[in-house]
């Protein structure tokens, strides 16, 4: 059996790990890069895989980190089975058409300047037809139920507690010539008791393992920091008439605000004349789709729906559909709170919203999520005086906020929970999904917790295991 990690390895984004056992050469995750421009776009149309050669993909969530580059795989080749959970099917299927629709908006402005500068003119990395294709491929797979997908080697999924459809991922490797494998998958783990979302699992055996690292060197602060916080935005914007906006990932942290927007109303917190407005049609789908699989809600929101309240909708609450409607916002006065995609502002409508609100002083800007290195996210976080958006030069007077606890991922308290209960038999350990300081950290941890073979691999890092 030998382990190749492509992508996420020092780094964040661009989850592909390669399994090669039984003859069988498996795709764990097959994510977008994102990052800065020039650098994202090259690693994304070369893979690092001869797609004809992969036998089947296993997909731990739908988050374009982790799925966003299969209908490439499939253009270039790829015609083998991907398994996930059925919710995780459902949200790629509009995830990945709005990433279609993304890139071909976003090579239009590309490609205008490539044109006058006599340049070769660029392709997206896929279009419709290849998700079409995709879909095709997809063989989902229910939780706690095995799945021999080849000879020797079984598949199961359990709760990660990331988002919905997230998985750990488990692979039992039995092998004719060697010793037999557990190898253990986290995906992204997701932090402990967030809403709406039942808490991760514990799956017992793995001897080796493949941990995400996010926030391996920090801790979040309590949930209920989110809803006073939240809360206290709200009331300030209500002052002042002016505008909250949120960029957020349409896919988990959209329903975690509404979420926590809808306890602040249930507790009768929210002014009446602040608006809600959901400035994502991604997010409209997605949020549906969550409505749909109840079956995964933790207990607060099953109660909610015993009681008749739906926890992703409430009064005042608006999904604004056509790209008219999301620019008639700018004019409009607040007080109003405003939720778009894309959660690292590298695209999409927050990017129009941000170009409007960044110079109002009154405005604040609060950042929900992780923002990658070199990201028009990471640089609102960095408090930047003057900010770039949509090719313009833009001076930042509003408020920056930021609110950790809301992220989606485990922190190092919630890393260690999982780890106390998975550790007894896992021999090695592989720190993944985490710039270099933060795998450093990982590694870190699992020694502490007695994991000593525990390495940050390298991208291209090959290791074999008998």
């Amino acid at each position: 059996m030998r382990l190749t990690f492509y992508g996420a390895a020092q780094t964040t984004t661009g989850s592909m790990h390669l399994v090669e056992a039984n003859g069988k050469r498996i795709l764990l995750d097959c994510g977008l890069y994102q990052g800065h421009r020039k650098e994202a776009f090259e690693k994304n149309r070369n893979l690092p895989v001869d797609p004809a050669k992969i036998d089947y993909v296993i997909l731990s969530h739908a988050h374009i980190d982790h799925s966003g580059n299969l209908p490439q795989l499939v253009r270039q080749g790829f015609r083998g089975r991907v398994f996930a959970r059925q919710s995780t099917v459902e949200l790629c299927d509009v995830m990945l058409r709005d990433s279609c629709f993304l890139q071909k908006r976003d090579l239009e402005y590309i490609n205008k300047k490539r044109r006058r500068d006599g340049k070769a003119l660029f392709e997206p990395l896929y279009d419709e037809r290849d998700v079409d294709a995709l879909m095709q491929l997809f063989t989902p797979v229910h939780m706690h139920e095995p799945k021999e997908i080849s000879r020797g080697i079984t598949l199961e999924f359990f709760n990660a507690g990331h988002i919905l459809g997230s998985a750990l991922v488990q692979l039992d490797i039995r092998s004719d010539h060697g010793r037999n494998h557990r190898l253990l998958f986290s995906g992204d783990l997701g932090q402990p008791d967030q809403p709406i979302i039942r808490h991760y699992e514990y799956p017992a055996g793995a001897d080796i393992l493949i941990i995400e690292s996010t926030y391996a060197d920090r801790y979040h602060p309590s949930a209920d920091d989110v809803e006073f916080r939240l809360e206290q935005h709200v009331k300030y914007i209500d002052r002042h008439n002016s505008k909250l906006l949120i960029p957020a990932f349409s896919v988990g942290r959209t329903q975690q605000i509404i979420y926590y927007l809808n306890k602040i109303r249930e507790r009768g917190k929210f002014p009446r004349e602040v608006k809600v407005f959901i400035d994502s049609p991604l997010s409209q789908k997605a949020t549906l789709i969550y409505a749909n699989h109840r079956e995964v809600y933790n207990a607060e929101a099953k109660r909610m729906i015993e009681e008749g309240k739906n926890p992703l909708e409430f009064p005042g609450m608006q999904f604004v559909g056509s790209p008219e409607e999301s620019m008639a916002l700018n004019d409009t006065p607040g007080p109003m709170i405003i939720i778009a995609a894309s959660g690292m502002c590298e695209g999409g409508r927050v990017l129009h919203h941000l170009k409007h609100c960044l110079g109002d002083e009154d405005n604040i800007i609060l950042i929900v999520g992780f923002q990658a290195e070199n990201t028009l996210g990471r640089r609102i976080v960095e408090k930047r005086d003057t900010l770039k958006v949509l090719g313009e030069e833009v001076a930042r007077k509003a408020r920056v906020e930021v609110i950790n606890a809301l992220s989606a991922h485990a922190d190092r308290n919630g890393l260690a929970d999982w780890l106390d209960e998975i550790k007894d038999n896992v021999r090695q350990a592989f720190a993944v999904h985490g710039e270099p300081e933060k795998v450093a950290a990982m590694t870190e941890l699992l020694k502490e917790h007695g994991i000593n073979n525990a390495v940050a691999p390298l991208p291209g890092q090959t290791y074999k295991f008998e």
